[in-house]
């Protein structure tokens, strides 16, 4: 077990991970300029987009490149100078650094060194979308990319089949219809999600509606910038009404005690109130009576 006291020790070198805006610089919180203006140096996801930012900001501190192709060989030249006192900051071109951006493996190395690591809070298109969204905001499970193959995204999607919490998506433009369709095979064509584009920017755009409706939408549109989407948990008292009319009240009772864990008592009297019959017409059924 090991305990951070973030700013016990000021002396010693400090890993931030500071959040930048989604789109609209206006989002950049005082205390994100103050901590690059205040660093040894930047840790940057790409320095030529994170120049644009420290130069509206009118920061002067110096950079340091680090991505998924040069990670292996950053993270301990990174390491060191936080071992020497330094301070670094560590920034993605977007929102908060390792949700669906590089940054992890620092942060994980820095800790096995007991280097403190500071989390300043900030934007995350996920969270922004989500409480816009109108779908249920929690529990929530938040997925980032999905596989490109589609094999491989089918298989992703079929274990968030039954979650209950709302899921959150980040998917590039010009693959959202064939990641609607396979969501539409895989979850049904009824469940509510919101397609979130062009977050914060001036053509910001929420489109809500069932899955099937956003893939009939998008099937015939372009659209451009980073989306996120938001769909709507598993109900399963919904996937109980759906079958029902093809169910007896005996397969009805085993399905709830199967699948959803009902005794056979509690499941006898939900399916009972579920079809509108007495308890004792369900229970002489179910046993043979």
């Amino acid at each position: 077990m090991k305990q951070q006291k973030s700013f016990k020790h000021m002396e010693r070198g400090k890993l931030y991970l500071v959040p930048t805006p989604i789109g609209n610089l206006e989002d950049m919180t005082f205390r994100s300029v103050k901590t690059l203006k205040e660093v040894n140096i930047i840790a940057s996801e790409d320095t030529r987009n994170t120049k644009k930012l420290l130069n509206h900001f009118d920061i002067s501190t110096k950079q340091i490149s680090l991505h998924e192709h040069n990670v292996a060989e950053r993270v301990p030249e990174l390491i060191e100078m936080l071992k020497e006192g330094q301070t670094i900051a560590q920034v993605s071109d977007a929102g908060m650094p390792s949700i669906s951006d590089p940054g992890h493996e620092l942060v994980v190395k820095a800790i096995s060194e007991d280097i403190d690591v500071i989390s300043l809070p900030g934007a995350s298109a996920g969270i922004t979308a989500l409480i816009a969204s109108g779908i249920a905001p929690q529990p929530f499970t938040f997925y980032g990319f999905l596989p490109r193959k589609n094999n491989e995204q089918k298989n992703a999607l079929q274990t968030l089949k039954n979650m209950e919490s709302a899921l959150i998506f980040y998917e590039s433009p010009h693959r959202i219809a064939k990641t609607l369709a396979n969501m539409k095979e895989i979850f049904g064509e009824t469940r509510q999600a919101v397609l979130c584009r062009e977050l914060t920017k001036l053509y910001e755009e929420y489109t809500r509606g069932t899955i099937e409706s956003l893939l009939e939408f998008f099937e015939e549109q372009t659209i451009k910038g980073e989306c996120c989407l938001i769909i709507e948990g598993f109900d399963p008292s919904q996937e109980t009404n759906s079958l029902e009319e093809n169910l007896t009240p005996m397969e009805h009772v085993n399905l709830l005690i199967n699948e959803m864990g009902f005794t056979s008592k509690e499941a006898i009297k939900e399916v009972a109130k579920i079809r509108g019959l007495k308890k004792q017409v369900v229970y002489k059924e179910f046993h043979g009576e």
